[in-house]
């Protein structure tokens, strides 16, 4: 029996990582096999499942590909936890030891700037047997994968926003400036995808009381032992409370279900695919506020979850997620500019932050969010991973400002309010308080998305191939033409600062029932 590396699973230590000493040898730690898909999808933007059942029965785990993982887990002396077709997911529980010697892989304990993680370095060592039927080993390095993208107000006067712009906008008020069509989001899901953090009841009761509106129905969905744990020392709760109240503000009686899993490249797949297959809640539209430089994935972590937002392409679910709020070095800080992951995938609908300025109730003028090209402002670019898609062919996506010629998926799709300094009042552990990033833009996104879908009487699921398609000055994308974000600049057309712009919900509407 031959034994072959994944080339995909090469990992780094983290940036300023050092080992401490090796993880002890009777440690146990559960991990997931992801598998490939029975059929290939064959383009999910063209292919739409009305059916969970003949959509796993085509694209789920082959139950051969089941059937080799149990042979290799028996001889490895590791425990069967879980197998989910729909999710392609093996999971696996041993000991340290144990994984060490199936994978070929040393467990260090590796203390980091980020904290403390087991780690690994260099690439995994599988059966050649099963190599093939493999797309990725997730959860023996759990280091902290990604980062929430929201900031504070900062203290200084925001100068030029009128019209209490300085203090901030309700959801309400920017989806009215937005002309966000009539609705509530009722027969809708959505779904928030969280890493960490949690919500207090008491605070999203007062929320919504203090806006005049019904307080939507929240529920909790635990994944990987995570849960709605707020005031924890990960300081997320702005996150999650930012993605809840600017979803629920705008869609009040659409259902809210929260995924909470730890913030680890296995719990992010997790949390992601479990939203995706929730045959429960059964969300119509996801947000992902979280994401990492495309350079701080490991190639397999990166396709498995690529491979998660294209079943959600499928099965008629739309996937918001936030840009990053690093400009276009995503914080890097190795002089080339990176996108983030996974608003890279091409089947996400990444949403890029303005700066919105008002006087009364009318929009005077909207810009790309730039306090600080590498600390403040919206992300976007050319990935490095991911190929120019179909729907972005004729969008004039340019080569990558890394100068090495590459024309690659373009980062953002679509954008909205997001300077911290013009940003959401929201309300966080008993505090009111400003919150900005393109952290806010995607749950506004999936609001009006929940709009839209009730509007329309039916899911637009993967709706960029729709919006790059719209005829150029309808209004229903509002091109916005100033600011940058270090490496990209503003233009007419889509750019790598606000994509195709920001929405005219009611001009969007119109023009998406013209469309079918």
């Amino acid at each position: 029996m031959g034994i072959v590396t994944l080339p995909t699973s090469h990992r780094r230590p983290l940036a300023g990582a050092y080992i401490v000493g090796q993880r002890p040898a009777e440690e146990r730690i559960e991990i997931a096999i992801v598998l490939r898909r029975r059929q290939p999808l064959g383009g999910a933007g063209h292919t739409r499942f009305a059916h969970r059942e003949e959509f796993i029965a085509a694209h789920g785990a082959d139950p051969a590909d089941v059937a080799l993982v149990e042979q290799f887990a028996r001889r490895q002396n590791l425990a069967v936890t879980e197998k989910d077709a729909a999710r392609r997911t093996i999971g696996l529980s041993g000991t340290v030891e144990s994984f060490g010697r199936a994978f070929g892989v040393r467990l260090a304990h590796y203390e980091s700037p980020q904290g403390s993680y087991r780690g690994r370095v260099g690439s995994l060592q599988v059966p050649e047997y099963l190599a093939g039927a493999i797309v990725a080993v997730l959860g023996l390095d759990n280091r902290p994968q990604a980062k929430p993208h929201f900031q504070f107000r900062r203290s200084r006067e925001s100068p030029g926003a009128a019209s209490g712009a300085a203090a901030g906008y309700t959801p309400a008020q920017v989806a009215e400036l937005y002309n966000f069509p009539a609705g509530d989001g009722a027969g809708q899901c959505i779904g928030l995808v969280e890493l960490g953090g949690g919500y207090r009841p008491g605070d999203l009761k007062t929320y919504f009381h203090r806006l005049g509106l019904a307080e939507p129905t929240v529920v909790s969905v635990d994944v990987d032992g995570a849960g709605n744990r707020p005031g924890g020392p990960d300081g997320a709760d702005g996150e999650v409370m930012l993605d809840i109240e600017v979803a629920g503000a705008v869609a009040p009686r659409a259902k809210i279900a929260v995924y909470f899993a730890p913030n680890t490249d296995k719990g992010f797949f997790d949390a992601v695919t479990h939203a995706v297959h929730d045959a429960a809640n059964r969300p119509a539209v996801i947000s992902i506020s979280w994401g990492g430089a495309e350079c701080d994935w490991t190639a397999q972590a990166m396709e498995a979850l690529h491979q998660a937002i294209e079943d959600a392409a499928a099965l008629g679910v739309t996937v918001c997620v936030a840009a990053g709020d690093n400009g276009s070095s995503d914080g890097v800080g190795d002089g080339r500019n990176h996108v983030d992951f996974p608003a890279s995938s091409p089947y996400a609908l990444a949403c890029g932050g303005t700066r919105l300025e008002t006087a009364g109730n009318r929009i005077t003028r909207e810009s790309a969010w730039c306090d600080d090209p590498d600390q403040s402002a919206t992300g976007g670019g050319v990935s490095d991973q991911f190929g120019l898609p179909d729907y972005q062919q004729t969008a004039g996506v340019p080569a990558s400002a890394n100068g090495d010629g590459r024309i690659g998926r373009g980062v953002p799709d679509v954008a909205g309010n997001a300077d911290p300094d013009t940003g959401y009042q929201v309300r966080v552990d008993n505090q009111c308080t400003v919150i900005g990033g393109t952290s806010a833009v995607a749950p506004l996104w999936a609001a009006l998305i929940a709009r839209l879908n009730q509007n329309l009487g039916t899911r637009l699921g993967f709706v960029n191939p729709a919006l790059y398609g719209l005829a150029a000055g309808g209004g229903a994308l509002c091109d916005i033409l100033s600011g940058g974000n270090g490496g990209y600049h503003c233009g007419p057309g889509w750019d790598a600062c606000t994509g195709l712009g920001r929405p005219d919900g009611g001009k969007l509407l119109e023009a998406l029932k013209g469309a079918d």
